[in-house]
């Protein structure tokens, strides 16, 4: 495949770590390809990635959108006229930045940016990494040159020519020993008593939570060590729940920026079935529980869950359930080491370790095409 010499590219989109971290991947591979590409992200002013994409050393645009109230609100009207705002400062940063693609991978940012880039004539690909299309994908699909998907069956969303079945991009992530040693350093815990990792996505979920403050005192007085990333919002005041307690084996955290040591040292992950959550829990083979979020469309965390536990690549406990036999499970699984083993390999057998190569392949593609004048 042909080497562009200098690819400026545009990566829009966030506001949550399943979108985030799929876009850093993609720059990333796209600066091992070539470290003279340029990369301009375009984020939501407020939004985490405001802070996560210029700690990986990129610089990012942000842009005053956000989303619509479901309800009738006057809030509303501000936030139509920052979408009108947001669209004319994408229009300036695409004439800047001059950009050869425009890469869209869900969130707010992400449809104004994409929106004027297909206007302007600048070729888009979008990265859906859901079961379930997102409203701006959606929208922005009738003038995406190629859409990278991770299941099979979005003809129902998408156009059936334009659709790629690459998997998603996620974060560079290993299992060795010597990463293991490392995340026993960081997360100051001992090689020989098990690991449950927890997490309920970057922002947190608020009934994992509530599921581990309701068990903490059975946590305390077992022979488990535990990794709790309690997401942002509830650290604070879990951290307040915890003051009077002796958690010397338990690790709360508000957030977890080296996941790869977390993924080394868990014996047992708990966490939301996010469809990022997915991918690398299959690119780790770890073994896992999985309580998908009842907040979300369309149900898609139950589908994505399931088609884990469908091939007994994980277990799931509902939501409604988790604050009354999570903890059951927990440690049932701890004992269990054949069905963490069976669990392991089964989760490894569904991986897509090259979906972020897979994804630049596509961005070249549409390159080349545009090279050549072909469409």
């Amino acid at each position: 495949m042909k080497q562009f010499e200098n690819i400026r590219a545009i990566i829009s989109g966030g506001g949550t770590g399943g979108h985030i971290f799929p876009a850093i991947s993609i720059a990333n591979e796209l600066k091992q390809r070539n470290s003279r590409s340029e990369i301009l992200f375009v984020g939501a002013l407020g939004r985490m990635e405001m802070e996560k994409i210029p700690a990986e050393g990129y610089k990012i645009i942000g842009l005053p959108v956000s989303g619509f109230k479901r309800k009738l609100s006057l809030k509303n009207l501000t936030v139509a006229y920052n979408a009108v705002r947001s669209l004319r400062k994408a229009t300036r940063v695409i004439r800047d930045f001059n950009p050869d693609i425009a890469v869209g991978v869900g969130g707010y940012a992400s449809g104004p940016t994409l929106r004027r880039a297909a206007k302007l004539g600048v070729p888009t690909l979008l990265q859906e990494q859901n079961s379930y299309a997102g409203i701006t994908n959606k929208l922005l699909a009738k003038r995406a040159k190629k859409i990278c998907v991770a299941y099979t069956g979005m003809e129902k969303y998408f156009p059936a020519e334009k659709i790629v079945v690459t998997g998603n991009p996620v974060r560079d992530l290993k299992i060795s020993d010597s990463l293991r040693n490392e995340g026993l350093e960081l997360f100051n815990l001992r090689s020989d008593i098990p690991v449950l990792l927890v997490m309920g996505g970057s922002l947190g979920a608020r009934t994992i939570n509530q599921a581990i403050l309701k068990n903490i005192d059975r946590l305390i007085s077992s022979n488990i060590q535990v990794v709790w990333q309690t997401g942002s919002y509830y650290f604070d005041d879990i951290r307040k729940q915890l003051q009077d307690k002796d958690i010397k084996q338990i690790r709360v955290m508000d957030f977890i920026s080296r996941m790869d040591l977390a993924y080394n040292v868990s014996d047992l992950l708990v966490t939301r079935a996010g469809a990022i959550s997915i991918s690398e829990i299959c690119l780790t083979g770890r073994a896992a529980i999985l309580i998908p979020s009842p907040n979300v469309a369309e149900d898609h965390q139950t589908k994505n869950a399931m088609a884990l536990v469908n091939k007994e690549a994980a277990l799931m406990v509902e939501d409604s359930d988790a604050k009354n036999t999570l903890m059951d499970l927990v440690f049932k699984v701890l004992r269990d080491k054949e069905l963490r083993k069976t669990l392991q390999s089964n989760s490894l057998k569904l991986a897509k370790p090259h979906s972020t190569a897979h994804i630049v392949d596509e961005i070249y593609n549409i390159l080349e095409k545009k090279e050549h004048g072909a469409e």
